[in-house]
């Protein structure tokens, strides 16, 4: 009973403040501007093949019988992964800095059940933040394709797999985020490392990878190659050059899970053990 109660207190402590509504509203507009705007943009190509040729250097923009919609409603996760990360880490650096914690364990001694707890809400968390993304990416996307008179896939059940993928990834990355702060409990530097990593970082490592089979090999196990796999599409598969070895759906989803597990581990056996002031 203990635990429920703990997931309650955790779902309440989301609740009660802005950020979470606040990194929904932002993802949903990056998500928009990026779904809605990469879509018109193959619409576009597709319906002037000649002028897209021309501005890409004389080469074809679009790959004859590529799938477009997958790729579109795929930047749900391959660009909107970071919020769901940054809500869960804040989730947990948050108590550190506003000096919760004390409280948090004097009402739940158990620590172990307060990461837990943590670990299963901000999932759930994602889970959600998942579901407004892609219901803003299908939205803009489908639009932006169906203006063109493309076909927006929304007719074909293995679309709506990858969309249910897509949000068990974001939950995923939730999950992760609780990981991360529980490894790195000053909010500041969870924040940087989260944006530094997932932006410039791992972009720049999965596309070094790309141009070798030997590393790409290796860069498939990175975590955002390793959702992308989960999700079954994403634009990082076709910006990518040489060889793009990439993980089966399944393998993607367990290296996602066992990273959050191993980061959640040792964070809990580490700084979350340490004496609160």
């Amino acid at each position: 009973m203990s635990f429920i109660r703990a997931i309650g207190s955790e779902f309440q402590k989301v609740f009660t403040t802005r950020m979470w509504w606040l990194l929904a509203l932002l993802l949903a507009g990056y998500v928009a501007l990026m779904s809605g705007g990469f879509g018109a943009f193959l619409g576009w190509a597709s319906a002037n093949p000649d002028a897209a040729a021309a501005a890409g250097g004389g080469g074809t923009p679009i790959a004859p019988g590529l799938d477009l919609a997958p790729l579109v409603y795929s930047f749900a996760t391959s660009i909107g992964y970071v919020f769901p990360v940054l809500l869960g880490a804040l989730a947990v650096t948050g108590e550190f800095r506003h000096k919760t914690l004390t409280p948090t364990f004097l009402a739940e001694p158990h620590r172990t059940t307060v990461l837990t707890a943590k670990f299963l809400s901000q999932f759930a968390m994602g889970a959600g933040l998942g579901v407004i993304a892609f219901a803003v990416s299908v939205g803009t996307g489908a639009a932006a394709l169906a203006g063109f008179g493309l076909d927006t896939g929304l007719d074909d059940p293995d679309t709506w797999a990858l969309i249910g993928r897509g949000v068990l990834a974001m939950a995923l990355w939730g999950a992760i985020g609780v990981g991360l702060g529980a490894l790195v409990p000053n909010q500041v530097a969870a924040i940087v490392i989260v944006i530094a990593f997932t932006q410039f970082v791992e972009p720049i490592l999965r596309f070094t990878a790309s141009l070798n089979e030997v590393t790409a090999n290796i860069g498939k196990f990175l975590p955002g190659a390793a959702s992308d796999a989960l999700v079954g599409a994403s634009f990082y598969n076709i910006a990518s050059l040489g060889t793009a070895a990439t993980l089966e759906w399944w393998q993607g989803g367990l290296v996602l899970l066992g990273i959050a597990l191993v980061a959640t581990f040792i964070g809990g056996a580490t700084t979350w053990r340490g004496d609160v002031s």
